[in-house]
């Protein structure tokens, strides 16, 4: 592609020359490295030691089913997620880490600063700014603020456990102070839970005094009300003229139930005794005594008389006198009936009385049932809030017998317990010593490695240019004679004479045999040179015509710099072509064009900037891939380029081919020696003097057709 030449900007990073450097400077490396990690060691070794030591608190209720007030009330809520983790703010407060400073007397060990003094480096970052002034702080928040930097409170995750960690350069305060902070915890729930069960009885014993006056009052309220009201109690807790009502309605049923069976056996008497019926089969009758032994009498009478009769004649006096007493028995027996009846008469009426007076005394009762039930609502109301006011006090009296019994025994458990206690620490948590120096080690190493790496890439013994391909020169285009024109392009007019015989020097082919010989070789790629210039282009527009005439697909893609293969298939250089495509300008259905005197198709040179088209000239390569599978073959015309520069181009089946017009000229035997030397040996020579091709349709006849 004559275009300009490609710019040498572009670096790749060397990475042999990368990791040569490394190799070079590997002393350097070590050194630094062996030295870092000596005052790393150093350090490890001289620094102060820190102990680090912890107590675990665990968080639960301390009551047990013996000692709780309320067996059935087992209050929990300081167990969840909210009160564990207030319980840890409470651990951490500045109270309790004054009062476990005071009582270990931390501001007299040095390590806390409680005498504001600073060393030297300590005094310069106060002045530059870097640190605050201690001495501007009490003591005992120099303390408390030393204390907390050493102090880590914090709790298992979902656990009810808290642990309390501490550092210090004393191994036996590291355990000393959690071991403390977690006494301290524990005393002051405890001294809470006192004060909360000392304000419990300061309040309960004014409450149950009232309390005592109200029920008395409400109780006293209640019996007025009784006495006044003359509710009498009866059986059952019941109103007396609600128990009375009930037992007259029971009499008067009862008194109801005697008169009907009294009038009924009464009427079953009196019909039998008109009706001169027998009446031994009636039950008031034969309840009589006297009526029983008459009828024994009767029936022992019967008996005789049937005994004489078996040797007596009926009209023997002794048989008539037994007949005569056993009708008087049967009058008797009739008249102790009426005597019945009658009494069973008298036992109706004086029941049918008694009922009537029942009745009465029941309606009375009635009403007086009625009043008392009012009453007893409102009794009710009084004996309910003597009820509740009994209740209240009763309930306000046990709890104050709870609260004071635990007030009195001084038994009150923390809601807390210590079940692992810090131990003296036997090795120092910080420094250690061997992590320490390897971390230094390793990172020294790393640091070093990236410094020579960056200083290697800084410096550009590490860059290399980027491989690109040679650039396609322009080379001195000779000047234009009329009569070389009129030879060169003499097949293009419609007049031609066709038996003129074509011309043919030394080495030299024709244009038709150029095609053939593609054709017959099965070339997918045909790179036309020119080394006499913009005139030599005419020879790759005949070829790709001829070739395209066979019935191949043909495309001709144009890399001139100056459109010479192009401009006569379109008629103009303002089409987009392959400096648009390698601009990312264009696609490939943007960039081809077809003849307009032929089925060939051409890529014109394009209207990118052809500097920016070179920078992306390695997508040359899958640019001729993409063409090649598409046509059956690709004519390349590349003016007076270089040989090296053909590497791009050329693959597979490929044919160079050098465009003569002048065989004297020194270019082309020039050109024909550059492409030996870089192993195009097989490049032949093709003119287009003497050419005449077919008559080709004018565009405007291709446009009608």
């Amino acid at each position: 592609m004559a275009v300009v030449d490609a710019s040498r900007a572009d670096l790749d990073i060397d990475m042999g020359a990368l990791v040569s450097s490394l190799a070079r400077d590997w002393k350097r490396i070590a050194l630094v490295a062996a030295c870092v990690t000596a005052a790393a060691f150093a350090f490890a070794t001289l620094s102060t030691k820190h102990y680090q030591a912890e107590t675990r608190i665990l968080i639960e209720t301390r009551e047990s089913v013996f000692t709780r007030p309320d067996a059935g009330n087992d209050d929990s809520t300081i167990l969840d997620d909210q009160g564990v983790a207030s319980q840890v703010e409470v651990i951490g407060s500045a109270d309790l880490l004054k009062q476990v400073a005071r009582d270990l007397n931390l501001a007299a060990i040095p390590e806390f600063e409680a005498s504001g003094q600073v060393s030297f480096a300590g005094r310069m970052l106060i002045l530059l700014g870097l640190k605050s002034d201690p001495v501007e702080l009490p003591p005992e928040d120099r303390v408390i603020k030393a204390f907390r930097e050493k102090l880590t409170v914090y709790r298992v995750e979902n656990s009810r456990v808290i642990v309390v960690q501490f550092s210090s350069e004393d191994p036996a305060l590291a355990a000393r102070v959690p071991n403390s902070i977690a006494d301290a915890y524990i005393a002051l729930q405890r001294s809470a839970k006192q004060q909360s069960n000392a304000d419990a009885t300061d309040w309960l014993e004014p409450e149950i005094a009232d309390l005592s006056a109200k029920v008395k009052a409400a109780e006293g309220r209640v019996a007025d009300f009784r006495s006044n009201s003359d509710l009498m109690l009866g059986n059952n807790n019941a109103a007396l003229a609600t128990q009375q009502l009930s037992e007259l309605s029971s009499e008067l049923s009862r008194v109801k139930a005697s008169r009907a069976a009294s009038e009924a056996t009464a009427s079953a008497v009196r019909r039998a005794l008109a009706g001169g019926a027998s009446i031994d089969a009636l039950p008031g009758v034969l309840a009589s005594p006297l009526i029983q032994r008459l009828r024994e009498t009767q029936v022992q009478l019967k008996a005789d008389i049937a005994d004489l009769s078996a040797t007596l004649l009926d009209n023997h006096p002794r048989i008539r006198a037994l007949r005569s007493q056993l009708a008087d028995l049967d009058g008797q027996i009739r008249n102790e009936a009426r005597k019945v009846l009658e009494g069973l008469d008298t036992e109706a009426d004086a029941a049918r009385l008694r009922e009537v007076e029942l009745t009465a005394e029941l309606n009375r009762f009635k009403a007086e049932s009625a009043r008392v039930g009012e009453q007893e609502v409102e009794l009710r109301a009084l004996e309910r809030e003597a009820a509740a006011q009994r209740d209240l006090l009763e309930t306000y009296l046990t709890r104050y017998r709870e609260a004071a019994s635990r007030k009195d025994r001084n038994y009150l458990p923390a809601d807390a317990r210590t079940f692992s206690r810090a131990g003296v620490p036997s090795e120092p948590y910080f420094p250690k010593v061997v992590p320490i120096t390897a971390a230094a080690f390793v990172a020294s190493l790393l640091v070093m490695a990236l410094v020579t790496l960056l200083r290697e890439l800084f410096s550009g013994r590490a860059l290399r240019p980027a491989a690109t391909a040679e650039p396609v020169r322009d080379v001195p285009m000779p000047a234009y004679a009329p009569g070389r024109a009129d030879a060169t392009f003499a097949a293009f007019p419609d007049d031609a004479d066709e038996d003129r015989a074509p011309v043919f020097t030394k080495g030299q082919i024709t244009v038709e045999a150029a095609a053939e010989r593609l054709i017959s070789r099965g070339a997918s790629r045909a790179i036309f040179v020119s080394p006499e210039g913009d005139e030599g282009a005419a020879t790759a527009i005949m070829v790709a015509r001829e070739v395209a005439d066979s019935g191949l697909r043909t495309l001709l893609l144009d890399l001139t710099s100056t459109g010479a293969a192009s401009r006569p298939m379109l008629d103009g250089t303002s089409h987009k072509g392959i400096t648009n495509l390698l601009c990312s300008e264009a696609q490939f259905t943007d960039i081809i064009h077809p003849d307009l005197y032929s089925d060939c198709h051409v890529i014109p040179v394009g209207t990118a900037d052809p500097a920016r088209a070179m920078r992306a000239v390695d997508r040359l390569p899958i640019i001729m891939d993409s063409l090649t599978t598409a046509y059956d073959i690709v004519i390349v015309e590349c003016g007076p380029a270089e040989p090296g520069s053909l590497k791009r181009l050329a693959s597979g089946a490929t044919e160079v081919i050098i465009s003569v017009i002048e065989e004297e000229d020194a270019a082309i035997a020039s050109t024909e020696q550059n492409l030996k030397s870089v192993g195009y040996d097989k490049a032949f020579l093709v003119t287009p003097v003497g050419y005449v091709p077919p008559r080709s349709p004018t565009p405007d006849e291709r446009s009608a057709a």
